[in-house]
């Protein structure tokens, strides 16, 4: 395939993007639409632009439904680097007038000033250039994430140079988005399935699922856009917001409760955990009873039942430690609002309470045979103290670690019937088991 100029600057070089938006922009692209190369930017981490640099930036996508796979060699991502050490590359690119757009996978705890002061000190250079301005897509699991990236831009700029704010309100949109598709951290197994079907080694192969969504708001700067991404199956939408709330309460919050409880169980996959019945019980239960009537996404009943398919979908493996990193940052997104909701309707919140105590007893480390086990978090170290610190004392576990308003806000470690009902579980948790234990609470 030619080489293709770039438009796109992607922010956050990981799997994701890699089998999301770079592997629709490679549809584009076959299509003859040269418009979408991209500059993939690690923000600090060189492993993945080490191996793209090694291979022309071609790396291979595996698409499994459990049953059969297919690969596809995807030539989207044109260059790459590292943010943190090639900061003026990147501002170089985004003040090229080949860019049209900036996306972003940076994931929740990413949105910081610092990447803000990079977006704009490349717009800024855009501005002095007399450039048009960009599309700035957001792609990660934030409610309003282009409303809340636009904000942060605008306050990051007014606190230097308000004609340039004035120049991003008025040049640059940032639209909504909801992004969906499961890919799991690349294994070294991944990379031999990929070298024994294609016949060479892809230090940077990954793999994923058939299903893949992207909804976005009809607001790009060049309009046109609209109609080249529905060519190829991204839904322009005029509010997000119903597809947005059903991710990130459905999918997003059932896949953490569900991979909170399997670690503590030892089950080592999503599949494993969705294997087991009482496990899959209760994420049905959650969808169903406690998340579903909350929301106007069209066809909810199909879409639980999607889920529940992809999560048990074995190949690729999605580990369930893996996706309980940062769940001090995902908690106050995916179940918060849910409960609160819940509460001022006066409606039970029953499994949201199990997940709470499930989650609190995850943080202990290790399974319930003692099997110790780490993951990453920004907050992990005060959150294992505390837990291991009140293992035995249900009350006073859940006290504590229910009462931190950077997860659970201002109006939930102050609600009694949660806080007891959480204590509940997490008290017949530690005496029966968790599976026993949900068993019970579903009967």
């Amino acid at each position: 395939m030619s080489v293709v100029p770039t438009g796109v600057v992607h922010l956050g070089l990981g799997a994701f993007h890699r089998a999301h938006q770079a592997w629709v922009f490679d549809q584009l692209i076959r299509l003859g639409d040269s418009r979408w190369g991209v500059l993939g930017v690690a923000m600090n981490n060189p492993d993945t632009v080490n191996a793209l640099h090694t291979q022309n930036h071609r790396y291979s996508v595996q698409i499994s439904d459990g049953h059969k796979s297919t690969f596809e060699w995807i030539h989207a991502i044109c260059s790459s680097c590292v943010a943190a050490t090639h900061r003026q590359q990147v501002l170089d690119a985004i003040a090229s007038p080949h860019t049209r757009w900036i996306t972003l996978t940076i994931t929740e705890k990413g949105y910081t000033p610092a990447i803000a002061q990079l977006i704009i000190d490349g717009l800024s250079l855009r501005q002095q250039l007399s450039l048009p301005g960009l599309t700035i897509a957001s792609c990660d699991n934030l409610s309003g994430n282009g409303t809340l990236l636009k904000k942060l831009c605008l306050q990051q700029a007014e606190q230097h140079n308000l004609k340039l704010a004035h120049w991003i309100n008025v040049q640059c949109a940032f639209p909504n988005s909801m992004v969906d598709r499961i890919v799991p951290q690349a294994t070294d197994a991944c990379r031999e399935q990929a070298e024994l079907a294609l016949g060479e080694r892809d230090q940077a192969a990954i793999a994923t699922e058939p299903f893949w969504e992207w909804v976005i708001e009809h607001r790009f700067v060049e309009m046109n856009d609209a109609v080249a991404l529905k060519s190829v199956g991204v839904q322009i939408v005029d509010n997000v917001a119903p597809f947005e709330d059903a991710k990130l309460r459905m999918l997003n919050a059932t896949h953490t409760a569900l991979a909170a409880m399997g670690a503590v169980v030892g089950f080592h996959a999503m599949s494993d955990c969705v294997a087991s019945q009482p496990l899959r019980d209760f994420a049905h239960a959650l969808m169903t009873h406690e998340v579903m009537p909350l929301l106007s996404r069209p066809n909810l009943n199909t879409y639980r039942d999607h889920l529940l398919q992809r999560f048990a979908n074995s190949s690729p493996q999605h580990k369930a430690l893996q996706i309980c990193n940062d769940n001090s940052q995902k908690i106050p997104l995916r179940w918060v609002p849910s409960i609160e909701q819940r509460i001022q309707s006066q409606q039970s919140f029953e499994c949201f309470s199990f997940a709470a105590a499930a989650w609190i007893r995850f943080l202990q480390g290790h399974t319930q045979d003692h099997t110790a086990y780490t993951w990453s978090d920004p907050m992990r170290s005060q959150l294992q103290i505390l837990a291991q610190q009140h293992a035995n004392n249900s009350d006073d576990c859940t006290a504590a670690l229910l009462s931190i308003p950077s997860i659970w806000g201002s109006q939930l470690p102050h609600h009694r019937p949660w806080l007891s009902a959480v204590t509940q579980h997490h008290q017949r948790i530690q005496q029966l088991g968790l599976l026993q234990a949900l068993q019970e609470t579903l009967s």
